[in-house]
């Protein structure tokens, strides 16, 4: 079970310049970076943060907004992670399970096989009401790694299922991920995340459009004990008495990114989710000091990626890959919070650390995000992504500082999310022309 190979990708794979010792490329990505003029004297959150180093990269390069799916379509994280990788995303989708669990595992060989499922799993709190459960938090309270990983422990422990085989394995803080094992699953499920509190949470179900397929229907029956006998497990463990399931997906391969690119690419994030859609095409997910230290530690006492540390590790690994992925998450964390002074002070952190990466004198240096996550709304929105280009080749746009607004007059104007790649890699001298 593959994906196929879209027009665009074999156009890149066909004129990808393979020589070695070809200029590299790092992408920065502050996962949620754009918002709305809600801040004082209103601003947006990186049109109000201090940033020096990264309006000078403005000043001496080119700006751009990029929508990841199209205007007006509000992007998930995976697949806007995607489209900044050149895979188009209404060819690859992929649900938030198998993201997940690649994820989580991202340093394992064999994560899973194609044709098995994988949902991701909120630990939640809920209440009983008129014979009813009711979801009063859907994060349960946003528990800690330590805790949230020992109820993955009771939950493989004490939940047994006739004829399904099945494990589940922590993420970070209050996310985990149920995986099925085996054939003749399908995920073609809906999520039992109702996506609000004050309700119920859904039952186990197909997709209405796979109402009658006896693969999905089966899958929501097994999906659906798991989901009683963890209630029992989970009764009295608050806040987190409950589980949410969402994204289910059947795990299926994609183009492999050096393949199509000719580029060595290095995935270096701290989020488990993000590790995992970079070593679904592919990449190398590059520990960070932290991971090192952390081995053999149990969750409750294993260290935080720091920002920093991120950038050390970028220093570390410098001469053994063409094409860094690198990811903050924090940004995007404080803008679905609405913390708007907590996202700029993020944003100031980055920035603290930019000139790290221009020393290292990549030829191209694209700083980005993923969607725009406004604190105003709490939520993924719409709103194009702001994107600095800096580069040798990169013609100046004469923009003074790295803003939303300064974006949309930039000199790359509005771009799709798949546009990103074959313009990092033409920055770098990594396409070759197309035709006499």
């Amino acid at each position: 079970m593959n994906y196929p190979v879209t027009p665009r990708l074999h156009l890149i794979a066909q004129l990808a310049n393979r020589k070695p010792n070809l200029g590299k490329i790092v992408l920065l990505i502050m996962d949620g970076l754009g918002g709305i003029a809600s801040g004082p004297g209103g601003k947006t959150e990186l049109e109000t943060a201090q940033k020096p180093n990264l309006d000078r990269l403005a000043r001496a390069g080119s700006l751009a907004g990029h929508d990841p799916i199209g205007p007006g379509f509000t992007p998930g994280s995976g697949i806007a992670h995607l489209s900044l990788f050149g895979y188009d995303p209404l060819v690859y989708e992929i649900g938030r399970g198998v993201l997940a669990l690649f994820g989580a595992r991202c340093f394992d060989a064999d994560v899973m096989q194609p044709g098995e499922v994988a949902a991701r799993v909120n630990f939640c709190a809920v209440e009983e009401k008129d014979g009813r459960l009711i979801v009063t938090d859907r994060r349960a309270g946003r528990i800690k790694d330590g805790p949230a990983s020992d109820l993955v422990d009771l939950l493989n422990a004490q939940i047994k299922v006739d004829g399904v085989s099945f494990k589940f394995w922590h993420s970070k803080e209050h996310r985990a991920v149920l995986h099925l094992h085996g054939q003749g699953w399908s995920g073609n499920l809906i999520d039992t995340d109702p996506q609000a509190t004050g309700v119920a949470p859904l039952d186990p179900a197909p997709t209405p459009e796979f109402a009658a397929d006896p693969a999905a229907r089966k899958t929501a029956a097994a999906v659906a004990e798991i989901l009683q006998k963890a209630r029992e497990a989970l009764k009295d463990k608050h806040p987190a008495n409950f589980i949410l399931t969402r994204g289910f997906d059947t795990y299926k391969e994609f183009p492999h990114f050096t393949a199509q690119t000719g580029m060595k690419a290095a995935c270096i994030a701290a989020y488990p989710d993000y590790r995992g859609v970079a070593r679904l095409l592919g990449f190398e997910v590059v520990p960070n000091a932290e991971d090192i230290a952390n081995r053999g530690k149990p969750a409750g006492e294993r260290a935080e990626i720091a920002i920093a540390s991120e950038f050390d590790t970028l220093e570390r690994v410098w001469n053994d890959y063409d094409f860094f992925f690198m990811h903050i998450k924090k940004t995007d964390s404080y803008g679905e919070d609405g913390n708007f002074d907590a996202k700029v002070k993020i944003i100031e952190q980055v920035d603290e650390q930019v000139a790290r990466i221009e020393k290292l004198g990549p030829a191209v240096l694209v700083v980005t995000g993923d969607h725009s996550t406004p604190a105003a709304m709490k939520t993924h929105s719409f709103h194009p992504v702001p994107v600095l280009f800096h580069g040798k080749l990169v013609i100046p746009d004469d923009q003074e500082t790295l803003g939303e607004r300064a974006c949309a007059r930039g000199g790359h104007g509005r771009l799709h999310g798949t546009d990103l790649l074959p313009l990092m890699m033409a920055y770098a001298g990594r396409l070759a022309k197309l035709g006499a």
